[in-house]
């Protein structure tokens, strides 16, 4: 569901990342999913299944669980159509929209999965804003499942076995750059979890990470500047509301 980069015009200004669960999303996508379960909730057994840093691998269970109880690809895409977006959220989109072509390269980078971003997306009828979607691949079955799969294995100690965004973040950033034949003018990162703490220590002085406020990346930036000082290089805005994110990215552009 990822367009190739190679198709990206070049003169891009800027570069964008965007999360999607509590970020674009006012939910977790994951979380919503059980409403399609019996009673609307999981068994003990099932739940009890989950290791930290495995969660990619106790959604797979999951996801089996509900094909077991008769839940189909129609019940999940109208689950996820529902969800509500973040304050704001799709006010930032529209902006975004309506800049010249040459100002935002868009990206999202979730630990969700194709299906769910992918039906929200569409739904919203916001897919097209997205040059890159990076996430964990998940495509239904024969038997009408839906089978989720890791996106990637990397060596980081502060992430999901599944997924570290960092990695995702600094290819792409370096691929792209290559590319282009130059760096962007500024990159931002939007987000809330603490998988996306560690993307944003990829960011360079210039550019300016946007964490939701109070919630667990917020957290962890504060955390790391009062700790220390000078780890933590971007510009920090904090977020209540998508407008937060228009205001300062309006006196960027005109910089």
């Amino acid at each position: 569901m990822a367009s190739n980069s190679a198709s990206i015009s070049p003169d891009k200004r800027f570069l964008i990342f965007f999360d999607f669960d509590e970020t674009i999303v006012d939910e977790t996508s994951d979380d919503m999913v059980v409403q399609a379960a019996p009673g609307q909730h999981l068994p003990g057994w099932l739940k009890d299944t989950y290791q930290p840093g495995r969660y990619n691998e106790y959604m797979q269970r999951v996801l089996a669980y509900l094909a077991e109880q008769g839940v189909t690809e129609s019940d999940l895409r109208s689950i996820m159509e529902k969800i509500p977006a973040s304050p704001g959220m799709l006010n930032l989109f529209q902006f975004l929209r309506t800049r010249p072509a040459h100002d935002f390269e868009v990206v999202l980078v979730s630990d969700a999965n194709t299906f769910f971003i992918d039906s929200w997306l569409r739904r919203a009828g916001v897919r097209q804003l997205f040059h890159r979607i990076f996430t964990n691949p998940a495509t239904f079955n024969k038997n009408g499942r839906l089978v989720l799969r890791p996106f990637h294995s990397h060596e980081c100690q502060r992430c999901p076995d599944n997924m570290c965004k960092q990695v995702v973040v600094r290819d792409y950033v370096a691929r792209r750059t290559q590319e282009r034949g130059r760096p962007y003018q500024r990159i931002f990162y939007v987000g809330d979890g603490a998988n996306d703490f560690c993307p944003a220590l990829s960011l360079g002085p210039r550019d300016v990470a946007f964490p939701r406020r109070d919630f667990p990346m917020h957290r962890l930036i504060t955390e790391t500047h009062e700790a220390m000082p000078g780890e933590f290089k971007a510009v920090t805005v904090p977020w209540v509301s998508g407008e937060d994110v228009i205001t300062r990215l309006r006196k960027l552009v005109t910089e």
